[in-house]
């Protein structure tokens, strides 16, 4: 079998792309993988690292704040599908998978135009818009989320979960001295909001009984390591800029702090975290929102919104982390919205698709 797989822009479409993959490779170690991703784009770059071969396109976004900039984009979106065409004629695959991104729109829908049946993957509680242009065109669509119906038609959709890092159920809980482990985490290039509500709250923490692990982000690491050595450099409290072992970081948190991008969402689920949301503004139709509501809304996370976290962040997690009812009840509700081995179920959707197209 062939697969053709397409998305990027982002980690959060790379990685589940990727786990797909390679959930595919070991379901049929025989198949055959191409990815298209979008030139200039981070894809371009941890495709190859996973051991896949990937075609750029020249496909991008369009300028919504300057709509007549588009012509130039309009232009490179029918060079993309051109391009598509060409490949999926040289490459014949047996189904084509989409996980969002502006490569996904074009490669998909020249896929389908040439009737290779495609699936697609939404990783968020709001759909995309690469994903509802495509909806109609899908034979099927996984999704994280439930609810969905209200953006894809109810029989397309199977309720898959995200994939996650395979080795986070393999993390070791580390002792220190019976003290609460508080960890935040703003993702690989970190999140400002969240960083400067720790930053204000440095005394406060340092005197703390707390284990505070802070993972900055390489992008505000030195500032914040400044702040953190104005503060006297407390001993309980670690300032990092990336965390290389985060399943023993995550088996040894108690409550976490965290964005609430697709990924982040879907590994505290599966491990079972108490943890605050604050979901990032900065992104397409405030999808982190509806993230974090989705759990809210189940009270298996709590809320706590960007432009309020200056003020209320830390006292809140101060406050939670001491609450073992609280922690204990939203470990118990969060468990419950896990969905488990979600590359491998998604990977057996795209192998029951090629097999039923033949």
């Amino acid at each position: 079998m062939k697969y053709l797989i397409s998305g990027g822009g982002t980690g959060g479409h790379i990685f589940p792309a990727v786990s797909i993959a390679n959930a595919l490779k070991e379901l049929d170690p025989e198949a055959e993988i191409l990815f298209i991703g979008a030139l200039g784009r981070m894809e371009m770059e941890r495709v190859p690292q996973a051991g896949y071969k990937i075609v750029g396109l020249p496909v991008r976004g369009f300028n919504r704040a300057q709509p007549w900039k588009n012509v130039s984009v309009l232009i490179d979106l029918a060079k993309s599908i051109h391009q598509v065409k060409k490949i999926i004629r040289d490459f014949r695959p047996d189904v084509g998978v989409g996980v969002g991104g502006y490569a996904s729109g074009a490669a998909m829908w020249a896929a389908a135009k040439m009737g290779i049946p495609i699936l697609l993957q939404e990783q968020n509680g709001f759909a995309g818009v690469t994903n509802k242009i495509l909806r109609d065109k899908a034979a099927k669509i996984c999704v994280a989320y439930e609810g969905m119906e209200r953006f894809f038609p109810a029989e397309k959709i199977i309720l898959t979960g995200n994939p996650v890092r395979q080795n986070l159920l393999d993390g070791k809980k580390a002792k220190n001295k019976g003290e609460k482990n508080l960890l935040i985490i703003g993702g690989s290039l970190g999140a400002r909001t969240i960083n400067e509500a720790v930053k204000a709250a440095l005394p406060e923490l340092g005197k703390s009984d707390l284990h505070v692990v802070w993972q900055t982000g390489k992008v505000y690491y030195e500032k914040c390591k400044a702040a953190w050595e104005a503060a006297g450099s407390p001993k309980n409290i670690e300032c990092l800029d990336f965390l290389s072992d985060m399943p023993d970081r995550y088996a040894t948190a108690d409550l976490v702090i965290s964005r609430a991008g697709a990924s982040s969402i879907s590994e505290l689920c599966l491990l079972g975290k108490p943890a605050i949301l604050v979901p990032s503004p900065n992104v397409a139709e405030d999808h982190q929102t509806h993230n974090a509501m989705a759990l809210v809304n189940r009270e298996a996370a709590v809320l706590v919104r960007d432009a309020e976290a200056a003020e209320r962040l830390i006292p809140t997690a101060l406050r939670l982390i001491k609450d073992e009812e609280q922690l204990m009840s939203l470990h118990t509700n969060v468990l419950q919205l896990a969905q488990r081995d979600s590359a491998k179920r998604i990977a057996e959707e795209v192998m029951t698709l090629a097999k039923t197209a033949k």
